[in-house]
């Protein structure tokens, strides 16, 4: 699975690579957000623990696998993650709209306390 996901992280798609650029450097309200990242059976686009968000990305293919992402949303919610989907095209063509989402998401949990 590590390898998969390494393997993902050195071959991203554009929309991927645009949405990194964005995220990457704790510009979505300070979050810290890995990208192609193995969670239990699965390997999520990006994630943010601090907040328990997955982000992930869907080219055309997904048209065909609607079952198969809803379970995989259902067993990430299972482990108390919410998730993000987007459409390719929207991250490429409609960025902003995307960022505001994304952190209009992150706002809605705030962050957990730190202990002193």
């Amino acid at each position: 699975m590590t390898s998969c996901a390494r393997q993902l992280r050195r071959n991203p798609t554009p929309a991927e690579q645009k949405l990194w650029g964005h995220v990457r450097r704790k510009e979505m309200k300070g979050c810290k957000f890995r990208r192609q990242c193995p969670i239990g059976p699965y390997i999520v686009d990006f994630v943010c623990f601090q907040r328990m968000l997955i982000i992930e990305l869907d080219g055309e293919h997904h048209n065909d696998q609607a079952e198969a992402d809803a379970e995989r949303t259902d067993w990430l919610s299972s482990q108390g993650y919410r998730t993000l989907r987007f459409w390719n095209h929207e991250v490429l063509h409609q960025t902003e709209h995307v960022l505001r989402h994304i952190l209009r998401s992150l706002e809605a949990v705030p962050p957990p306390e730190e202990h002193v």
